[in-house]
Protein backbone atom coordinates (compact mmCIF):
# COMPACT_ATOMS: atom_id res chain seq x y z
CA UNK A 1 0.00 0.00 0.00
CA UNK A 2 1.50 3.30 -0.99
CA UNK A 3 1.38 5.84 1.87
CA UNK A 4 2.41 9.72 2.00
CA UNK A 5 3.06 11.41 5.04
CA UNK A 6 4.02 15.06 4.95
CA UNK A 7 6.09 17.23 7.49
CA UNK A 8 7.73 20.02 8.32
CA UNK A 9 4.83 22.84 7.54
CA UNK A 10 4.65 25.74 10.25
CA UNK A 11 4.62 29.26 10.48
CA UNK A 12 7.21 31.84 9.11
CA UNK A 13 7.40 35.11 8.35
CA UNK A 14 7.28 36.68 4.94
CA UNK A 15 10.63 36.09 3.17
CA UNK A 16 11.32 33.48 5.10
CA UNK A 17 11.86 29.25 4.41
CA UNK A 18 10.49 25.97 5.00
CA UNK A 19 11.41 22.67 4.33
CA UNK A 20 8.48 20.30 3.35
CA UNK A 21 9.29 16.77 4.00
CA UNK A 22 7.44 13.91 2.01
CA UNK A 23 8.21 10.23 3.66
CA UNK A 24 7.06 7.44 1.25
CA UNK A 25 6.36 4.01 1.56
CA UNK A 26 5.12 1.05 -0.14
CA UNK A 27 6.88 1.61 -3.46
CA UNK A 28 9.85 1.93 -4.88
CA UNK A 29 10.51 5.55 -6.35
CA UNK A 30 11.89 3.91 -9.81
CA UNK A 31 9.77 5.09 -12.47
CA UNK A 32 7.48 7.51 -10.66
CA UNK A 33 6.38 10.87 -9.82
CA UNK A 34 6.51 12.66 -6.97
CA UNK A 35 4.48 15.67 -7.00
CA UNK A 36 3.79 18.35 -4.34
CA UNK A 37 0.44 20.30 -4.18
CA UNK A 38 -1.43 23.37 -2.21
CA UNK A 39 -4.46 23.88 -1.38
CA UNK A 40 -5.35 27.74 0.08
CA UNK A 41 -8.57 28.41 1.91
CA UNK A 42 -11.63 28.91 -0.64
CA UNK A 43 -9.20 28.03 -3.68
CA UNK A 44 -8.66 25.06 -6.09
CA UNK A 45 -5.93 22.46 -5.57
CA UNK A 46 -2.58 23.48 -7.82
CA UNK A 47 0.32 21.81 -8.70
CA UNK A 48 3.11 23.15 -7.15
CA UNK A 49 6.06 21.25 -8.05
CA UNK A 50 7.11 17.76 -9.43
CA UNK A 51 10.14 15.49 -9.90
CA UNK A 52 10.12 12.44 -11.92
CA UNK A 53 12.44 9.40 -11.00
CA UNK A 54 11.57 8.53 -14.88
CA UNK A 55 14.02 10.39 -16.42
CA UNK A 56 14.97 12.77 -13.64
CA UNK A 57 13.13 16.06 -15.01
CA UNK A 58 11.61 18.34 -12.59
CA UNK A 59 8.90 21.06 -13.30
CA UNK A 60 7.58 24.05 -10.96
CA UNK A 61 5.19 26.06 -10.82
CA UNK A 62 5.40 29.49 -12.46
CA UNK A 63 4.71 31.33 -9.20
CA UNK A 64 7.26 29.19 -6.91
CA UNK A 65 10.06 29.18 -10.10
CA UNK A 66 13.22 30.37 -8.45
CA UNK A 67 12.19 30.30 -4.91
CA UNK A 68 11.17 26.44 -4.20
CA UNK A 69 13.13 23.69 -4.97
CA UNK A 70 12.06 19.62 -5.08
CA UNK A 71 14.70 17.09 -4.09
CA UNK A 72 14.89 13.51 -2.76
CA UNK A 73 17.03 11.32 -0.64
CA UNK A 74 16.60 7.81 -2.32
CA UNK A 75 17.90 6.27 0.44
CA UNK A 76 15.26 7.84 2.92
CA UNK A 77 12.57 7.20 0.83
CA UNK A 78 11.52 10.48 0.85
CA UNK A 79 11.03 13.93 -1.33
CA UNK A 80 11.77 17.33 -0.28
CA UNK A 81 10.19 21.22 -0.91
CA UNK A 82 12.86 23.80 -0.05
CA UNK A 83 10.50 26.97 0.13
CA UNK A 84 12.74 30.13 0.21
CA UNK A 85 11.54 33.68 0.28
CA UNK A 86 8.25 32.71 1.31
CA UNK A 87 5.20 35.29 0.72
CA UNK A 88 2.17 35.47 1.92
CA UNK A 89 0.28 34.09 -0.94
CA UNK A 90 2.23 30.71 -0.38
CA UNK A 91 0.63 30.22 2.96
CA UNK A 92 -1.89 26.87 2.18
CA UNK A 93 -2.01 23.41 2.89
CA UNK A 94 1.00 21.60 1.24
CA UNK A 95 0.54 17.85 -0.18
CA UNK A 96 2.39 15.19 -1.59
CA UNK A 97 1.39 13.25 -3.75
CA UNK A 98 2.89 10.06 -5.97
CA UNK A 99 1.82 8.48 -9.58
CA UNK A 100 3.21 5.82 -11.58
CA UNK A 101 4.39 7.98 -14.80
CA UNK A 102 6.63 10.93 -15.12
CA UNK A 103 5.69 14.57 -14.57
CA UNK A 104 4.30 15.18 -17.89
CA UNK A 105 0.81 16.97 -17.07
CA UNK A 106 1.81 15.79 -13.18
CA UNK A 107 -1.22 17.43 -11.48
CA UNK A 108 -4.20 15.86 -13.77
CA UNK A 109 -2.72 12.67 -13.78
CA UNK A 110 -2.00 12.61 -9.70
CA UNK A 111 -5.59 14.17 -9.26
CA UNK A 112 -6.91 11.50 -10.60
CA UNK A 113 -4.63 8.52 -10.27
CA UNK A 114 -2.22 9.51 -7.50
CA UNK A 115 -2.03 8.60 -4.39
CA UNK A 116 -1.81 11.58 -1.36
CA UNK A 117 -0.70 12.34 1.64
CA UNK A 118 -3.04 13.86 4.38
CA UNK A 119 -1.23 17.65 3.93
CA UNK A 120 0.58 20.31 6.02
CA UNK A 121 0.02 23.83 7.14
CA UNK A 122 2.12 26.67 5.78
CA UNK A 123 1.40 29.91 7.05
CA UNK A 124 3.43 32.64 5.65
CA UNK A 125 2.72 35.95 7.96
CA UNK A 126 3.19 39.40 6.52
Amino acid sequence: EVQLVESGGGLVQAGGALRLSCLASGFAFDDWAIGWFRQAPGKEREGVSCLSYTDGKTVYADSVTGRFTISSDYLKNTVYLQMNSLKPEDTAVYFCAAVYDDCVDYASVMENLGSWGQGTQVTVSS
